[in-house]
C-alpha cells in the first residue's frame, strides 16, 4: 500500500512538473521555428531554424547588455548598503531595531508604481532619467529590503562569542564584520545579492517609467516594445524571451546550494 503511495506521489509530480515546464518548453520550440509563426508550430522542432536567434542578438543584444549592467550594479549597490545594515540589525541590541525591521517590512509593501512615480520626479529634477546610475538605485529600492531580512536572519545565527573574542583580539566593528560576519554568511551573501540581480533583471515598472529615449533600454522593455514590430514573427521574439532567461537559469543552478542554505540559515540556531 505504502509502495503504491509512492508510485502514485511520483507519477503526479511528475505531471505536474510536466504542465509547469510546458511553457518552457514551447518558448524554445517556437523559437526554433521556420516560420516564426507559433499557431503553426509544430509540436517538435524537426527542422529548427536559428534565424530567429540571430535576429533577436542584432535587434536586442545591446539590450541584454544593458540589462546585465544594469543588474550587476544592483548587486554592488544592494550588498553594500544591506549587509552592514544586516549586521548591525543582527548584532546590536538597541529599542529602535524593533522599529527599523518594522520600516524595511512597510518599504517592501509600498507598490512599485508609487515609487517609480515619485522616483521619475525626482530624476527629472536631478537629471538621472535615461541612465544606468538611476535605473540602478532604482532597482536597489526594491532589493536592499529583502537582503537586509534574509542576512540579518543568517547574522542573528552567528554565536556572539565569536565576534566578541575578535573584539577581544583588538579588532574594531568593522573589522569583526569583514573578517569574520562576512565570511560566517556567505551563503546569505549569495543568496540576497542573487535575488537582487533576478529583482532587476525582470524588472519592467522602472524601466518603463524611468526611461524616455533608446539610449537605455532593459532587455524588458526591449520585448515590450519588439511585440509591436515582430507580431508576424514570433521566433524572434521566443527566441529574445529565450536569451533573457539563460542568465536566471544559469545562476540558479551554479547557486542552488548556496540559496538553500541562505534562506533557511537562520531558521534554526
Amino acid at each position: 500500500m505504502k509502495n503504491i503511495r509512492t508510485r502514485s506521489s511520483t507519477v503526479l509530480g511528475i505531471i505536474f512538473l510536466i504542465i509547469m515546464l510546458f511553457p518552457i518548453y514551447w518558448m524554445i520550440n517556437a523559437s526554433l521555428q521556420p516560420s516564426g509563426n507559433t499557431l503553426s508550430a509544430s509540436f517538435l522542432p524537426l527542422n529548427p531554424s536559428f534565424a530567429g536567434y540571430e535576429k533577436a542578438i542584432a535587434d536586442q543584444g545591446k539590450n541584454l547588455v544593458t540589462s546585465l549592467v544594469i543588474s550587476l550594479g544592483t548587486v554592488v549597490v544592494t550588498l553594500a548598503i544591506a549587509a552592514p545594515a544586516a549586521y548591525a540589525l543582527a548584532q546590536f541590541k538597541f529599542r529602535w531595531i524593533s522599529w527599523a525591521l518594522l520600516a524595511i517590512l512597510i518599504a517592501q509593501m509600498i507598490p512599485g508604481v508609487v515609487i517609480a512615480n515619485a522616483l521619475y520626479a525626482a530624476y527629472n529634477d536631478l537629471g538621472l532619467l535615461n541612465t544606468y546610475t538611476g535605473l540602478i538605485l532604482a532597482d536597489a529600492t526594491s532589493a536592499i529590503p529583502f537582503a537586509i531580512l534574509i542576512m540579518r536572519a543568517f547574522m542573528m545565527s552567528i554565536p556572539p562569542s565569536i565576534i566578541e573574542a575578535a573584539r577581544v583580539d583588538g579588532a574594531g566593528q568593522v573589522r569583526a564584520f569583514v573578517s569574520i560576519a562576512l565570511p560566517i554568511a556567505k551563503n546569505a551573501i549569495i543568496t540576497a545579492a542573487l535575488f537582487a540581480f533576478l529583482f532587476s533583471w525582470s524588472d519592467f515598472l522602472f524601466a518603463l517609467t524611468l526611461t524616455t529615449t533608446d539610449e537605455i533600454r532593459p532587455v524588458t522593455l526591449g520585448i515590450y516594445q519588439y511585440l509591436g514590430t515582430q507580431v508576424s514573427n514570433w521566433s524572434a521574439v521566443m527566441a529574445t524571451a529565450v536569451l533573457s532567461s539563460l542568465p536566471a537559469i544559469v545562476l540558479l543552478v551554479i547557486a542552488q546550494k548556496y540559496i538553500a542554505a541562505g534562506a533557511t540559515g537562520g531558521a534554526v540556531k
